[in-house]
Formats: C-alpha cells, structure tokens, sequence
C-alpha cells in the first residue's frame, strides 16, 4: 500500500510556470512507475506524462511535450511535474499515480494507487 501527496498547484497566468510534487509514503517508491495525469471539468482524466523507475525514460502527451518535465527523486520519494508555458487549457486537478506495471504508463487504468490531486489554474 502507498499513500500519495500532490502539492504545489495554484492560480498562475498564462506564460507562467509552477512545479507540482507529489510524495509517496513507503520504501518501495522506486520499485514505481509514476505518472502524472489531469482532468478538467466535464472531461475525462487524460495523461500528461510517465516516468520510469529509475527515472531514466519519461514519456509525455503531445499537448505537453517540450513545455512539462517529469522527474523523480527516489532518496526523497517524490515525483514533480515541472510546468512551463502554462496555458488556459492545462487548467484541471493534476494526479500523480503509482505502480503501473508497465516501464511507463500512460493509461489511467493501469495504476494501482492515485493521489487526492491538486487544482492548477491558468488565467489568460
């Protein structure tokens, strides 16, 4: 079992920049695939971007890619999302999500274990 901690969401203008953590209780966070996900209201939860174990492959959804990081500190059990270029529509609740049992995960269906999220906002 793994509880998991999203922080660092808030109201941002559009071109800004925020960074979401998300920490894991447990000492098996680097036996995890993590990835993080979001959902706007009246859409479903969609994928933003995965990360391996170790952190040494990451794969992102083309609406983010080149804007988002995914990075992982295992010392720390942590995961962040480091979000640049903020637009209007990456407004949502951003999940992380652990225990994929694939090398990365990008369907919400093959996670095991889902924080409470936390509401990122971006006024244009």
């Amino acid at each position: 079992q793994v509880q998991l901690v999203e922080s660092g969401g808030g109201l941002v203008q559009a071109g800004g920049s925020l960074r979401l953590s998300c920490a894991a209780s447990g000492r098996t966070f680097s036996t995890y695939t993590m990835g993080w996900f979001r959902q706007a209201p009246g859409k479903e939860r969609e994928f933003v971007a995965t990360i391996s174990r170790s952190g040494s492959s990451t794969y992102y959804a083309d609406s983010v890619k080149g804007r988002f990081t995914i990075s992982r500190d295992n010392a720390k059990n942590t995961v962040y999302l480091q979000m640049n270029s903020l637009k209007p529509e990456d407004t949502a609740v951003y999940y992380c999500a652990a225990d994929s049992p694939y090398m990365l995960g990008s369907g919400p269906g093959e996670y095991n274990y889902w924080g409470q999220g936390t509401q990122v906002t971006v006024s244009s």
